[in-house]
């Protein structure tokens, strides 16, 4: 199965560079394709690198969730509409550009993020400390308190730009914000939970990241 899916997206990028370089209209496409399957198959490399005890198809994050899969959906059938009904929407190569530039930055920032924290990182947020669970505060860390999470979030928003996808551009936005903001809240009390004062300390001195994503709120 892993296998399947590792020549299902190698097959999907080899389909994206044969279209990115044509100068059809679906060239912008091809870029968005060869990011999209990109992303996965390096979530499942890194994460075969970094922390291999906790390894699974899931890794692949292809099945992230079905809402995931809809908003996947969702942009390429506003792709395909506009190109068919407003064909010079779709051919501002200055702002697919700009979104190609987002993609991977964002997607640069998680690896960073996912290579830095190590067997820390894990896809799934952890309810219990393991004895090498540490506080990952180096490198990119420094920088945001969740450089994976701002990572995702330019990356998602910038494959709507590369698409030119003026409503999903809108849509990503607003739903990848309200996923993260849950997310991070979620993790940051288990993070006070396993570091206490540490963490609390890190939370004071670094931001998370995201605009208007402050994080849980701790009562003194």
């Amino acid at each position: 199965q892993i296998a399947v899916r590792a020549c299902f997206l190698g097959f999907a990028f080899g389909c994206g560079l044969l279209l990115s370089a044509g100068r059809s209209a679906w060239r912008h496409f091809g870029w968005y394709v060869c990011s999209l399957s990109l992303f996965h198959y390096s979530e499942y490399l890194v994460t075969a690198i970094n922390n291999p005890r906790s390894l699974s198809l899931d890794s692949f994050l292809l099945n992230h969730s079905f809402e995931y899969n809809l908003a996947a959906l969702s942009s390429w059938v506003e792709f395909t509409l506009e190109k068919l009904l407003f064909p010079e929407l779709k051919q501002i190569t200055w702002l697919s550009t700009v979104g190609l530039l987002m993609v991977i930055f964002g997607d640069c920032l998680r690896k960073a993020a996912m290579l830095t924290a190590g067997s820390n990182f894990n896809h799934i947020v952890q309810n219990e400390k393991s004895d090498t669970h540490t506080l990952v505060t180096s490198g990119v860390y420094g920088w945001f308190r969740h450089p994976s999470y701002v990572g995702w979030f330019y990356w998602s928003i910038g494959t709507q730009v590369l698409l030119c996808n003026p409503i999903c551009v809108v849509g990503y936005t607003l739903a990848s914000w309200r996923f993260f903001r849950e997310r991070i809240e979620e993790e940051e009390i288990t993070l006070i939970h396993f570091f206490g004062e540490e963490y609390l300390e890190y939370k004071r001195k670094v931001p998370s990241g995201l605009p208007f994503i402050k994080g849980v709120k701790v009562e003194l």
